[in-house]
């Protein structure tokens, strides 16, 4: 397992998808950029991922792996634990950077003469941590479209791509833009940081089941395929 995992970092991993990593958590010091939306660039590592950028599946990296000795669910689980480790750095680089993007947004209110005209819509700093209580929840939804669909046949790099960036895009946009904006759901902006990190914590148990689910699924759709 150990080496499969190394063999995702040193050859499936294009050198693009580390810079996507490092890059895009600066988005949360836009002032008024909705925070939700910066988490939809990690899911655009995956087809950077699985095409490898002429390194991957049209290298036929899947049959490559597929002919070590290795069982194929071990190959589906490396895949998924290089996605978890894509989407972890990214939280994790982001929230480094919440500090900063918090004494920014604070700086513009304070000489702005219309503080609301630079108010994140939706669910903003005070929420960060539910953001990422949505955001873990998300992806995990989004790696049950995505990792079914590819593992089918093994090719399906487009529509599983189509399709999980577009659930994740309604599913981010309603449940960070729009569910403050019900009427009695304003409070989620002014939840208690405790509440929020209980709900985070959560969220990650929830990620971890759906995860063995999307596991279980895709390794018994990959066993099918034959190449």
């Amino acid at each position: 397992m150990k080496a499969l995992i190394y063999k995702e970092m040193r050859l499936s991993m294009h050198p693009i998808c580390y810079i996507f990593i490092a890059l895009f958590p600066l988005m949360i010091l836009i002032p008024s950029y909705p925070l939700g939306i910066g988490f939809i660039y990690v899911l655009t590592c995956y087809p950077i991922l699985f095409l490898g950028a002429n390194k991957g599946q049209q290298s036929n990296d899947l049959l490559y792996s597929t002919l070590l000795p290795v069982r194929k669910k071990d190959i589906v689980l490396a895949r998924i634990f290089t996605v978890i480790f894509m989407q972890v750095a990214f939280i994790l680089i982001m929230s480094a950077l919440y500090p900063v993007a918090r004494m920014i947004n604070d700086a513009i209110i304070a000489n702005s003469e219309n503080p609301e005209k630079n108010t994140i819509p939706g669910l903003g700093l005070n929420s960060y941590v539910l953001v990422l209580a949505f955001a873990v929840v998300g992806y995990a939804i989004a790696d049950i479209i995505f990792f079914p669909i590819y593992y089918k046949h093994g090719k399906s790099i487009v529509m599983s791509t189509l399709f999980t960036i577009l659930g994740f895009v309604i599913y981010i946009g309603v449940v960070t833009i729009g569910l403050p904006f019900v009427p009695g759901l304003g409070i989620l902006n002014n939840l208690h940081i405790g509440i929020q990190f209980a709900i985070l914590a959560g969220a990650i148990m929830l990620s971890f089941v759906l995860h063995i689910f999307v596991y279980r699924i895709s390794s018994k759709r990959l066993e099918m395929v034959d190449f």
